[in-house]
């Protein structure tokens, strides 16, 4: 018997969720024309790797901050309209961001 038979005999009149678990959330990110910089800078000795250029709202480029750091699993900061990411994180950020839309330009190196 597994984890759902047992949930049934516990909640008998419990309805199912329909909704598919594959389905993701629909980000509402305003698109732009021109490219979104990404750049790589060492301060205090540590690669970073920036994002600027965003010419939307700061609401959506913080939710943007926040999706780049839980995917890729690392620190960083939404400061000055720009998000700052810990280490050299270049080449996936740009191949994430084209797919999702964005037109991406790679600056310094």
């Amino acid at each position: 018997m597994d984890l759902k038979d047992q949930l049934k005999n516990l909640f008998p009149d419990h309805a199912e969720n329909t909704i598919p678990l594959s389905e993701e959330k629909s980000t509402s990110i305003w698109m732009q024309d021109a490219p979104i910089i990404c750049k790589y800078e060492k301060r205090k000795g540590k690669p970073i790797t920036i994002i600027e250029g965003y010419t939307g709202d700061d609401d959506d480029f913080k939710s943007l901050a926040k999706d780049l750091k839980k995917k890729f699993s690392v620190g960083g900061s939404f400061k000055n309209d720009t998000i700052i990411i810990q280490g050299d994180f270049r080449d996936k950020i740009m191949n994430y961001l084209k797919e999702i839309g964005f037109n991406v330009k790679r600056v310094g190196g």
